[in-house]
């Protein structure tokens, strides 16, 4: 088994109301520092087969399902299930 990490954020050109929200707590909570936060998501996937493989299965995956296009972008690392 091979673990895949997607990482899932909204693109630059997209306002965050999330991430506006966070900065804004940090920063009342006294963390002045924080002059920006984007907030988005992991995925974690599980999966048998060759690294290429694994590779393109992940991305039909992100392009069908997982990511919205429009609005999101994406990353993905491929490794090793720790233990197996």
């Amino acid at each position: 088994m091979t673990k895949v990490n997607v990482y899932v954020t909204l693109r630059e050109s997209v306002v965050d109301p999330q991430g506006i929200a966070t900065q804004e707590a940090l920063q009342t909570v006294g963390f002045n520092e924080v002059e920006s936060v984007r907030i988005g998501r992991l995925i974690e996937l599980e999966l048998a087969g060759t690294d290429s493989e694994i590779e393109t299965r992940v991305k039909e995956m992100c392009d069908k399902l997982l990511v919205n296009k429009v609005i999101e972008d994406y990353s993905f690392e491929i490794g090793e299930v720790a233990g197996k």
